[in-house]
């Protein structure tokens, strides 16, 4: 990985790895959990925000590449990993002691198709462009989302690195100040392609924003109402637990495995 990628400063809070009974998180600072994972079943999606991000799939349902900025304790990478295996996975951190835990949350090893890179994201998708099908923005510490990861910018470089028709999801805080110019920055950015989810998972707003193909003219409703409006009053836990397994069964069917939990 080339040393131009790697951060020289490192946020002060050291993470913290808590146990108790079959649950394991990783916090920042105490109660502020950053993911979680049921030990008994480490591939499992816990967090309501990390399945709401999964519906990706509505958009990219067979994606070929996959790059996630924020590794955490790795529940998407597993998730994607298990689930998709037809795609390459990219995980991107900033953290050399966040990815120092992965053997701790069982986040697989690198492999042909697997690389967690310890990365300044905005530098790496900067010099990747036209490089993902879909693009998984969920990058906290533990003063919460680094303004580098909320820019016009660092959005503008995240559309030049996905392939016409890619996906980007971003996981923000409807509390964060900057929250409506973030908003409206990906607007702007993607022509308002863009969709999301809220009131699921508290203060956290799943966005969606579709790369279109070249040429395309911006469409005549808002995106969310052609994808999303349908599923909003229905949306819970349980809900997403079987729109995932619609979404995933036929191919795990073919490899002899159950249904996403």
């Amino acid at each position: 990985m080339p040393d131009s990628f790697k951060s020289p400063q490192q946020p002060s809070a050291t993470p913290q790895v808590r146990t108790q009974g079959d649950r394991r998180s990783l916090e920042f600072r105490p109660g502020m959990i950053q993911s979680e994972m049921r030990l008994s079943r480490p591939d499992e999606l816990v967090l309501r925000y990390a399945r709401a991000m999964m519906c990706f799939a509505l958009f990219q349902p067979r994606p070929r590449h996959i790059v996630m900025v924020g590794l955490g304790g790795g529940s998407l990478a597993k998730f994607c990993y298990r689930h998709l295996p037809e795609a390459r996975i990219t995980v991107l951190e900033l953290r050399a002691d966040v990815i120092a835990l992965r053997e701790q949350f069982h986040i697989p090893p690198d492999d042909a198709r697997f690389r967690v890179i310890h990365a300044d994201a905005a530098d790496y998708l900067a010099r990747t462009p036209a490089s993902a099908d879909v693009l998984l923005v969920d990058g906290f510490d533990e003063a919460g989302m680094p303004a580098a990861l909320g820019s016009a910018r660092f959005y503008a470089d995240c559309r030049r690195a996905l392939l016409p028709g890619g996906v980007l999801v971003a996981n923000l805080f409807s509390y964060d100040r900057h929250y409506a110019a973030m908003l409206g920055r990906l607007r702007l950015t993607f022509r308002d392609r863009i969709c999301w989810f809220d009131g699921i998972a508290g203060n956290n707003r799943i966005i969606f924003a579709v790369r279109a193909d070249p040429g395309a003219a911006a469409p005549a409703r808002p995106l969310r109402v052609q994808r999303l409006v349908a599923l909003r009053r229905r949306l819970g836990l349980g809900f997403l637990n079987a729109l995932l397994a619609r979404l995933l069964v036929r191919r795990l069917s073919r490899r002899g495995r159950g249904a996403a939990p």
